[in-house]
C-alpha cells in the first residue's frame, strides 16, 4: 500500500508540470544537456524558513535558506518542484549572487552529519538532477530542469553550490538549500 500512496502521489505531482508549460530557453544545463534556464528579474522570495510540503499533486514550493558558505553573497530565492508522469520538474529562482558566475543545483539524500537539519547533514547528491547555470549581471538567476522520479525519490533536500565552471563542479559546500520530500 505504502508503495501505490507513493506512486499515486508521483503521478499527481508529475501532473502539474506539464501543465506549467515551461519552454527551454538559453544559459543552463542539466546533466550536460541544455535545459533551457535563462536569467531573470523580479522579487525572490526572502529566504530563512523552509516549507516542509511534501511535493505531492500540483505545484509544491519551498523557501531557500542562506547557508555557510554564503560568505560574500546574500542569497534569496525559492524552488518549485511540480511532477508530470514519470518525470519532475524544478525551477530555482534566486537572486543576490555573483553576477556572471556559474552556479549548480541538485537535490540530495539525508545524511548522517545532522540527524534533524537536512541541509546540514552533508547527505549524498543525486547527479542525475544536476542543473547549471549562469547568474546575470544582476546576480539573478533561474535553474529549470527535469528528471526521473525514481532517481529522485529518496531526496531530502535541494542544494545551491557556486559553480568552478560550465559543467557545475560545486567550488563549495552550498550557498543556498532547502529541506524538501518527496512523495
Amino acid at each position: 500500500m505504502k508503495h501505490a500512496m507513493m506512486f499515486g502521489m508521483g503521478v499527481l505531482l508529475l501532473s502539474s508540470c506539464s501543465m506549467m508549460g515551461m519552454g527551454m530557453k538559453d544559459n543552463s544545463k542539466m546533466n550536460g544537456m541544455n535545459m533551457g534556464s535563462t536569467t531573470q528579474t523580479g522579487t525572490m522570495a526572502q529566504s530563512g524558513t523552509s516549507v516542509n510540503t511534501p511535493v505531492m499533486q500540483g505545484t509544491a514550493s519551498y523557501v531557500l535558506g542562506r547557508q555557510p558558505a554564503a560568505t560574500n553573497i546574500t542569497p534569496m530565492g525559492d524552488v518549485s518542484v511540480s511532477m508530470s508522469g514519470d518525470m519532475v520538474m524544478t525551477t530555482a529562482k534566486l537572486s543576490g549572487l555573483t553576477p556572471n558566475t556559474y552556479y549548480v543545483a541538485h537535490y540530495h539524500t539525508m545524511g548522517t552529519a545532522s540527524t534533524t537539519d537536512p541541509c546540514a547533514s552533508n547527505g549524498m547528491a543525486l547527479l542525475s538532477s544536476k542543473i547549471v547555470g549562469m547568474s546575470d549581471k544582476d546576480g539573478m538567476v533561474t535553474l529549470s530542469g527535469s528528471v526521473l522520479k525514481s532517481e529522485i525519490l529518496q531526496a531530502a533536500y535541494f542544494n545551491v553550490h557556486t559553480a568552478k565552471d560550465d559543467m557545475g563542479t560545486p567550488a563549495d559546500a552550498g550557498i543556498a538549500c532547502t529541506a524538501i520530500k518527496m512523495m
